[in-house]
């Protein structure tokens, strides 16, 4: 494990393989450890450089302080990916991480050169709507509340298991390795600063401004809002790829990590 001191804060980052750097972005709670699956298949062409966000795991916060926010995240990848020589790097981000990918390749292309986004997390504005016929699916922030309002009630366990669910259906939680699951325990208490985050909905022009080349994933098996975002954004970015990770869902790199591997590293190598 190492650490980049950014905008006041020692963001710890694993570093495996060599070749052209490949930055890595954790979703909710996620660490540098969330990529675990895909250090192999990755780093046989790439320095992958998995960071941790503020407040995740090293790090065991107390949920105490007003800088759990995405626009601090944001800022605080962009001045990570400033340390990384050679620049540009790639950046691949997944959920909530995806949702930080996407807004650094809007505010900083220039430290970009490729773009990979895993099932972006967040919401879409009216100037983005979903394709018609698409069922309704209730937002992922109310299984949040609900997540939060369990923690603090003591609930730890039954949290994440709420929130896992919400994603990945009922009974999903109790096939989710041991290893896994302890990742999520260890940053159970970031959700406490996500739900004031001030997360912004995507707009049209939000994705319009991306000019970064760009892979949107998705897992074939993934359900509500999770698998209808990514494909809506995949419509407005100029010249964006897609891929579908058959058989898997919103975790498709730790259920198909070759499959997965193999997308990603034939999208870089264009």
């Amino acid at each position: 494990m190492q650490s980049f001191r950014v905008n006041g804060y020692d963001m710890a980052y694993l570093e495996v393989g060599e070749g052209p750097p490949l930055v890595c972005v954790h979703g909710t709670l996620g660490d540098f450890r969330t990529w675990y699956s895909v250090l192999g298949p990755l780093s046989q062409h790439h320095r992958v450089i998995a960071v941790s966000l503020r407040h995740f795991f090293p790090e065991h916060w107390d949920a105490v302080g007003e800088d759990y926010k995405m626009a601090q995240h944001v800022a605080d990848t962009i001045g990570f990916i400033e340390q990384v020589k050679p620049g540009p790097v790639d950046l691949m981000g997944h959920s909530r991480g995806g949702h930080i990918a996407f807004r650094v390749a809007q505010a900083r292309p220039d430290l970009l050169r490729k773009l990979v986004l895993a099932e972006p997390g967040g919401d879409l504005d009216a100037s983005l709507p979903v394709p018609e016929g698409t069922p309704a699916h209730p937002p992922l922030a109310a299984r949040t509340v609900r997540s939060v309002e369990m923690i603090r009630a003591g609930d730890i366990e039954g949290a994440l298991r709420n929130f896992y669910e919400g994603i990945e259906g009922d009974g999903s939680w109790r096939r989710v390795p041991a290893a896994a699951k302890q990742q999520l325990r260890d940053n159970a208490l970031t959700f406490l600063g996500q739900i004031n985050e001030q997360r912004r909905p995507y707009t049209l022009g939000d994705a319009q401004a991306i000019r970064t080349p760009t892979l949107l994933i998705g897992g074939g098996a993934t359900t509500g809002s999770l698998s209808v975002m990514w494909r809506v954004l995949a419509a407005h970015i100029a010249d964006a790829e897609t891929a579908v990770i058959a058989n898997a869902g919103h975790w498709m790199f730790e259920q198909a990590p070759l499959e997965f591997g193999e997308v990603v590293n034939r999208f870089l190598a264009k």
